[in-house]
């Protein structure tokens, strides 16, 4: 039970810039889209709104997806379904998954034109679900996975033959990482206070060979935000062996 507990946490969206963003707000800051302690124990969504990341991330995700050509696409970790409501208005026909409940319930009654469910990454995907879907996305929810193969294991019981993985994460390379020992930025960029925060901090190379290993077939990998050995995140697509 304490093991499920811990992936049902990583499903949520507990994002490390959300989780510093909700406690900016508890100290007279912004507000913040997420609140602690929603049903499920974890971050609580509060509202319908677009992260700062989709400026540069949905542009990446669309690119990595191609034509949409009435393709279905399960968005894993859908949070509040902003990525979800995105892809549907691209012409993908789009189902949500995500365990917080309070993500799924804004969701479902901002965009109900689209199927959003709770369901738990660490558990295999109910029977209407599987080899049902084009493709899968899942954009930075992988960071917080204390077992990441989970989500390629999700994914392979969501494609159908052929189908393709579009993952997203923090990027991590050399350049980038002696910045940010450079500038005395590692504390703020690791996080190490944030509630739920990022447990997984991923190059090129490692999220290829994790893709690898689960079964899939790496076709191509962008970066996007900023220039690309400073980039904030990187796309990972790839395609069912």
């Amino acid at each position: 039970m304490e093991q499920r507990h811990e992936h049902g946490a990583a499903l949520a969206w507990r994002r490390g810039r959300q989780s510093a963003a909700a406690q900016r707000s508890a100290e007279g800051g912004p507000m913040s889209v997420v609140a602690p302690a929603g049903e499920s124990g974890y971050w609580r969504w509060q509202a319908i709104a677009d992260p700062p990341d989709h400026r540069y991330l949905v542009p990446a995700v669309l690119e990595a997806l191609g034509a949409p050509a009435g393709r279905s696409v399960l968005d894993v970790g859908c949070g509040n379904g902003a990525l979800s409501a995105k892809l549907a208005a691209r012409g993908f026909t789009m189902t949500g998954i995500d365990f917080e409940p309070s993500g799924i319930a804004l969701a479902g009654a901002a965009y109900p034109h689209i199927t959003f469910r709770r369901h738990d990454i660490g558990a295999p995907l109910p029977s209407d679900l599987l080899g049902r879907f084009d493709a899968v996305v899942s954009t930075e929810v992988i960071e917080h996975l204390l077992l990441p193969r989970q989500l390629f294991a999700r994914a392979r019981e969501a494609l159908r033959p052929g189908g393709a993985l579009v993952v997203s994460t923090p990027y991590h390379g050399y350049t980038k990482n002696l910045a940010l020992a450079l500038l005395g930025r590692f504390d703020r960029h690791w996080s190490a206070g944030s509630d739920y925060g990022h447990i997984k901090f991923f190059s090129p190379s490692t999220l290829t060979a994790l893709a690898s290993e689960c079964g899939f077939a790496p076709v191509g990998l962008t970066r996007a935000g900023r220039i690309p050995p400073l980039a904030a995140t990187m796309v990972l697509r790839a395609t069912v062996r």
